[in-house]
């Protein structure tokens, strides 16, 4: 190896290192300081966990904590499955009336402010209590709507590649063999595409779960999420409670890209060997 080559190798290298620490030095601080015995949260004061002890008492930080985790469960399930179906006519569909059309609505919450969605779902919400007398007031309910109307987006985003991505001699193959349109889709089509719906999946829950502006358009009373507590917490200034809170999440979220990451290895090893 050349001398040139040596020096742009450890050049990536420390190029790469400075990049992950820029990234990863703040989280790990976090999770550092979430076991400091201080209350001051720049202070170190030792190690300890009464932190974490505090934050399983804190009935306004767990109650907002299941709040966030049923709706995200809920949001992201119907995502997934919405995404999918959208997915699926953007992709194998063809060319139909209206097909541009869906397309711009599917995508639009992508690239649409939050701000934006939040006060055109409130302004929605508000003009079906009046026609229809539902939504009766804002709630979980209207979260669930808002977290899903801009999740499946994403869902269909994902899905859409895999399908284009797809081998379609399997499908092919299996309609030559005499297979209906719903064991083609349930038998072959789904379980070559569950990577992707997984991953939708994922991702619309940590979108759901990590929401502030939208949720503060729609919620109401008694119905406020976690990062809308976290947020009035952090205006106060910030607890210790806080950073344990957050470690939580981090692992967390750790485990479930783990997860995700062993499901779509091991669904790769499947198709290996009919690729």
């Amino acid at each position: 190896m050349s001398s040139t080559t040596k020096g742009q190798s450890k050049f990536l290298l420390a190029s790469a290192g400075a990049g992950f620490l820029f990234l990863y030095a703040p989280i790990i601080a976090l999770i550092i300081y979430s076991f400091n015995a201080s209350k001051l949260v720049t202070v170190w004061g030792g190690w300890s966990f009464k932190w974490y002890v505090a934050l399983f008492q804190n009935e306004q930080i767990m109650n907002a904590a299941w709040v966030s985790l049923k709706i995200a469960f809920i949001s992201a399930t119907l995502a997934a499955v919405l995404g999918t179906m959208a997915g699926f006519v953007l992709s194998r569909m063809g060319r139909f009336k209206g097909k541009t059309l869906l397309a711009g609505w599917v995508t639009a919450p992508l690239v649409m402010p939050e701000v934006i969605t939040g006060l055109s779902l409130l302004l929605l919400f508000v003009a079906m209590e009046s026609l229809f007398g539902w939504p009766a007031g804002r709630g979980m309910t209207t979260i669930i709507i808002a977290h899903t109307t801009f999740c499946l987006a994403y869902v269909a985003v994902v899905v859409q590649s895999r399908l284009a991505s797809l081998d379609a001699t399997l499908e092919e193959a299996a309609m030559d063999l005499g297979a209906k349109p719903s064991s083609l889709f349930f038998l072959i089509t789904l379980p070559l595409i569950s990577p992707a719906i997984v991953s939708g999946w994922l991702l619309s829950f940590t979108l759901s779960l990590d929401d502030l502006v939208i949720a503060s358009f729609v919620s109401g009373p008694g119905n406020s999420t976690l990062p809308m507590v976290i947020f009035s917490k952090v205006r106060l200034g910030v607890t210790p409670e806080v950073n344990a809170l957050a470690t939580l999440m981090i692992v967390a979220v750790t485990i479930a890209v783990l997860a995700a990451v062993i499901i779509m290895r091991r669904q790769n090893k499947v198709e290996m060997p009919q690729n």
